[in-house]
């Protein structure tokens, strides 16, 4: 994957201990399979369009916000202007995304998922959620929810409420 670099040197070297002592390496080692494996899916879709994983985020955030400023998506996606405007110049070049001006600000960027962006974010997002639901299948709804909890508990610190509003937000906008 082109987002990985590590030298065999790095690799084999100790990590500082966790401050309860030792580092976690299966805990670790789980995350980075099933972030590979979550992410994959739509990797080898995205791939066939010529888009990566930034254009999936783009994606993703654009159609569960539909009239999100450029600014908020710089927020939650903590990148570059400058990565971000290649990435969404080629979504909106392709037609995945449309871009409006605020009707009260019009130097607002507004951006919409066309219905070819919605169908591209539909096919990844069901992808995900078959893996997700072969992952929880037989997992009461209790565990499901420690499985929430420590996933949220996973997201720094300094922005846990916006990712919860961010989250909490767009799930009561599409009931």
């Amino acid at each position: 994957m082109a987002d990985i670099n590590v030298t065999a040197a790095r690799r084999t070297a100790p990590a500082e201990p966790a401050a309860g002592g030792e580092p976690v390496w299966d805990l670790i080692e789980l995350l980075f399979f099933a972030y590979r494996d979550f992410v994959g899916d739509p990797d080898d879709v995205l791939a066939r369009f010529g888009f990566g994983r930034a254009h999936h985020r783009v994606l993703h955030f654009v159609n569960r916000n539909p009239g999100m400023k450029v600014a908020a998506l710089l927020d939650i996606l903590r990148i570059t202007k400058q990565s971000l405007g290649r990435v969404l110049k080629q979504l909106l070049d392709e037609g995945y995304i449309v871009q409006k001006t605020g009707n009260n600000d019009r130097r607002q960027r507004l951006l919409f998922a066309t219905p070819k962006g919605e169908a591209l974010v539909t096919k990844l997002a069901t992808l995900q959620t078959r893996r997700i639901e072969r992952a929880l299948a037989g997992i009461d709804a209790a565990h499901a929810e420690t499985v929430s909890r420590f996933l949220r508990a996973m997201i720094d610190r300094d922005d846990p409420d916006k990712v919860l509003e961010t989250i909490f937000k767009t799930a009561s906008a599409k009931e």
